[in-house]
């Protein structure tokens, strides 16, 4: 169940702060309405690490779709510095 709190119960942060864990962030409103929010920093990371990594495989997809030139393994090893 999402952990779902009003902007204003940041007046006591600490508390705001203890229910955040990795997987389940709070989401703040304001108004009633969704405005922000507040993540783990590892589930940030991890979320900016899958975004990076569907980039790249959408980048793949088109350059396949489009007949770009395959490198070879020796080339991927270069460039990876391998």
């Amino acid at each position: 169940m999402p952990n779902i709190k009003p902007v204003s119960d940041l007046r006591n942060y600490s508390e705001v702060l203890k229910g955040i864990a990795v997987g389940e962030p709070v989401f703040l409103t304001k108004n009633g309405r969704g405005k922000f929010a507040i993540l783990d920093i590892e589930e940030y990371e991890k979320t900016q690490a899958t975004i990076k990594l569907l980039f790249k495989l959408m980048e793949a997809e088109k350059a396949i779709k489009n007949g770009d030139e395959w490198l070879s393994e020796e080339q991927v090893k270069k460039s990876l510095e391998v």
